[in-house]
């Protein structure tokens, strides 16, 4: 009898133990991220992306694509809008395409080495490993780990990162404000690491042309990238080389435009003044530019505390409709918004800047410009003491706005 009782206690104690080494802790996980990135060559990811910063949350369709060592490829699509806007990084540098509307923006930077963007995989495990003050929970079917939040903007402070047990791969984000506001909220639909590429699937001109030739804004629709390429037209990849030198001209369709403003030299530096010395390089006019395509006065819902509107003027300038907007106060800033016409401009540094709709552009050393596209309307925010993340804020809270 005694016996039959020493070995019930033994076989309770290797079950306690077996069940112990089934279950992990945080530090484990983290060293198995650590290793999971390090062997990491290639994935692709997709869900969609939830923006609570304004009245109305905005939904955005998200598509990740990325391949050692550097190979980006990211789709932003509105999904109330049907617009996408595509940034890429391969061999000739960083681009922001706009298919819908024919317009390609290229420049230098080691985008996304410096930022931090929610909806990649490295950014997430990045953030993870670096916070050594990191919350963890062990759920069903996934790990969730509450760590600091490290993006382009103040206003975001806090992160909760859902891992899926089987695989490491993230199922959902949530990025919070001070007040533990979820102002950001992805959720991963499918994720694949080890994805097989096509050849030319970072390529600039091929993500141009991908969405007519498929028939949709993103040319994908969600499936292997080495199952979207090559169907039917018999076309050849396209060039890798077939991107413009720097300083290149646009070609007739407007497809690329070298730079971060998508405007002619002699227009480049509008807004770059003194904001509240109204001392610019054009003279305001209260009459509209005859032909022009007019979309009215957008105005931003947010201004930093302490800053009013001066004042908001049509400005004439080569028959494009484009508004200017003077803010003074605690910052001096200028915003103007124009349909710009396809020009060629020259290749400035710059850097890309998530705001979560869509990207931005931020060129400038002293003076500093942030430059956006939506439906077909160019941004700049000009100022020479406006902090970044103010600009961000700014930006976003006239995504949704429409003209007065």
């Amino acid at each position: 009898m005694r016996r039959i009782s020493w070995m019930l206690a033994m076989v309770l104690v290797l079950s306690a133990l077996l069940a112990a080494c089934g279950k992990k802790d945080a530090a484990a996980v983290v060293k198995d991220l650590n290793e999971v990135v390090g062997e990491m060559e290639s994935y692709q990811g997709a869900g969609i992306m939830t923006l609570h910063t304004g009245d109305t949350p905005q939904q955005y369709k998200v598509e990740v694509w990325h391949q050692k060592p550097s190979y980006y490829r990211i789709a932003l699509t509105n999904a109330k809008k049907d617009v996408t806007q595509i940034v890429l990084r391969n061999d000739e540098g960083v681009f922001v395409l706009t298919p819908s509307q024919n317009k390609s923006f290229r420049f230098q930077s080691n985008w996304p080495d410096n930022q931090g963007q929610v909806y990649l995989y490295e950014t997430l495990i990045r953030s993870i490993t670096g916070d050594s003050t990191r919350q963890f929970a062990d759920e069903k079917e996934s790990y969730v780990f509450d760590v600091a939040a490290n993006y382009n903007t103040h206003a975001l402070v806090r992160q909760k990162i859902w891992l899926n047990k089987s695989d490491y791969a993230p199922k959902q984000v949530e990025v919070s404000d001070s007040n533990a506001n979820v102002v950001v909220d992805v959720k991963f639909d499918s994720f694949k690491f080890g994805t097989e590429f096509e050849k030319d699937a970072f390529d600039m001109q091929r993500n141009m042309t991908a969405a007519t030739q498929d028939g949709s804004k993103t040319g994908n629709s969600g499936a292997a990238p080495a199952e979207q390429t090559g169907k039917g037209d018999g076309k050849e990849p396209a060039n890798p080389q077939a991107a413009p030198e720097q300083g290149s001209e646009a070609n007739p369709s407007g497809t690329v435009s070298d730079g971060q403003t998508g405007v002619s030299d002699n227009t480049d530096q509008q807004g770059s003044e003194d904001p509240a010395s109204g001392q610019g390089t054009e003279e305001p006019t209260s009459a509209e530019p005859e032909g022009s395509d007019s979309f009215g006065v957008i105005q931003p819902t947010y201004a930093p505390e302490g800053v009013k509107l001066k004042d908001d003027q049509i400005v004439e300038g080569s028959g494009d409709y484009s508004v200017m907007l003077r803010y003074e106060g605690t910052y001096n800033y200028t915003i103007f918004e124009a349909r710009p016409q396809d020009r060629a401009v020259s290749l400035a540094p710059s850097s890309v800047v998530d705001l979560g709709f869509t990207f931005g552009m931020l060129s400038g050393d002293a003076l500093q410009t942030l430059t956006w596209m939506t439906d077909g309307v160019e941004y700049r925010i000009t100022s020479a003491d406006l902090p970044v993340n103010e600009m961000v804020q700014i930006a976003t809270s006239m995504q949704e706005e429409s003209g007065k």
